[in-house]
């Protein structure tokens, strides 16, 4: 269920990045998806459970395809604790696709990679 509840906060994110692309409104957005700005509020805050039939309603609207609302190295990290969130969310999904062997070796190269950095700024 923890997944399913990132996904739509990340979906939300990207489709409102992508939204704010191309100068619109969410109110010009919802009227070109003929929908109520109210639930494509709650779609980009991550809130609302989006359909297919919605999502490509949104995507078209906005001159793209599915598969860019999932684009979330596309994603523009916010700042402080927020920005640390984003990015959590999206390493958690590009995880989820991979084995746990695959998981395993990017802690390790990350525990290291890590370990090089807080050696670096001690100096």
């Amino acid at each position: 269920m923890r997944l399913v509840a990132e996904l739509k906060i990340l979906v939300g994110k990207r489709l409102r990045q992508m939204r704010k692309e191309r100068g619109l409104t969410q109110l010009t957005a919802a009227e070109r998806c003929d929908m109520e700005n109210t639930y494509l509020a709650g779609v980009e805050r991550g809130e609302r459970n989006i359909s297919l039939e919605s999502l490509e309603k949104i995507v078209t609207a906005l001159g793209a395809e599915p598969i860019d609302a999932f684009r979330f190295g596309d994603l523009e990290m916010g700042k402080g604790l927020e920005g640390k969130r984003d990015a959590i969310r999206i390493l958690a999904a590009f995880l989820e696709e991979r084995s746990m062997e695959e998981i395993e070796l990017i802690r390790k190269m990350s525990k290291d990679v890590m370990a090089t950095i807080d050696s670096e700024k001690r100096k």
